[in-house]
């Protein structure tokens, strides 16, 4: 882990060693702590972790971990001993427009080479904020440019805005990423809604 991080909430999100034998990382109360991206550990920080009396491990890979004097199996799901309250307040970043918008594009709807384009333009007075920006594709960036959507032809899929951080966890259930273990469903949708 990095040193002088919250081992609590920083986690690896595209390190090589999360491509081998990963552990998905709990709140305490048994929900991941990130959806998207999903909560994850490499299997030597969640070893650590557990070793520091950090978390406990309710699932495991069949694979071993040895050292000099000890032996133990990789942690597959780990859940945190302390709660970590999940921030109230959307960060306003590139990654959590896209989310907001699910990586599609407000004018076509079309996912893909997504850049973001502010629906009153700046050189119209238009601010840099969530109910002004949308993700859109190059085409239709291009197309609109500084435009208004009037002028553009172009018309909204729907009415950008503030998400809340829980619109945003839920919004990220519908992009898992491309490896769950089996280990780790249990722990990832049982608070989703059902369908009726």
């Amino acid at each position: 882990m990095e040193s002088g991080g919250d081992f609590r909430s920083d986690f690896v999100r595209q390190s090589a060693a999360l491509k081998h034998r990963p552990a998905l990382v709990l709140n305490a109360d048994y929900r991941p702590l990130s959806y998207y991206p999903l909560s994850l550990w490499s299997w030597q920080d969640a070893v650590k972790a557990a070793w520091l009396n950090r978390v406990d491990i309710i699932a495991e890979y069949d694979d071993v971990a040895r050292s000099p004097s000890m032996e133990i199996r990789i942690p597959s799901v780990v859940v945190l001993r302390d709660f970590v309250k999940p921030q109230k307040k959307v960060a306003f970043t590139r990654f959590n427009l896209f989310l907001r918008d699910e990586f599609s594009c407000q004018y076509c709807g079309t996912t893909g080479d997504l850049t973001f384009d502010h629906v009153v333009p700046r050189a119209s007075g238009g601010v840099t904020s969530w109910e002004n920006v949308v993700a859109a594709c190059s085409r239709c960036n291009l197309h609109k440019g500084s435009k208004s959507l009037h002028r553009s032809g172009l018309s909204l899929r729907k009415p950008p805005h503030q998400p809340a951080a829980e619109q945003l966890r839920n919004m990220g259930r519908k992009f898992p990423p491309n490896y769950l273990h089996a280990s780790w469903l249990d722990f990832l949708y049982w608070d989703a809604e059902l369908d009726a």
